[in-house]
């Protein structure tokens, strides 16, 4: 299983990485490495505020290909599949009103 780091710096940086149309929610990683659909990632998580990282399994569902139309970035979204440090409530959290936001984000 690969296993990645993410860290944000800020809400803005989440917000555009951040997948709320998931069941349990997900994040996309830019990454130029390839990745099929199905594939396991462990992912190590600091959101911003926090000073320790959380570990989560996840599943790539999501590949934007490096050259993808408009310019956006390329990467994969991973879906979380075990959440045990509820990580989609706290990023809903610290995002409060930006979900409702009409900007696009590298997945819409």
């Amino acid at each position: 299983m690969t296993q990645i780091t993410l860290e944000f710096a800020n809400e803005k940086d989440l917000y555009l990485s951040y997948m709320p149309f998931l069941k349990q929610g997900g994040l996309f990683i830019k990454t130029t490495q390839p990745y099929e659909l199905g594939d396991s990632i462990s992912l190590q998580v600091l959101l911003p505020g926090q000073e320790e990282h959380v570990t989560l399994k996840t599943q790539v569902c999501w590949i934007t290909p490096a050259g993808a139309h408009n310019g956006t970035e390329s990467g994969v979204g991973v879906a979380f599949l075990d959440d045990e440090f509820n990580v989609r409530n706290q990023i809903e959290t610290s995002l409060g009103r930006m979900l409702n936001s009409k900007e696009p984000t590298y997945t819409m």
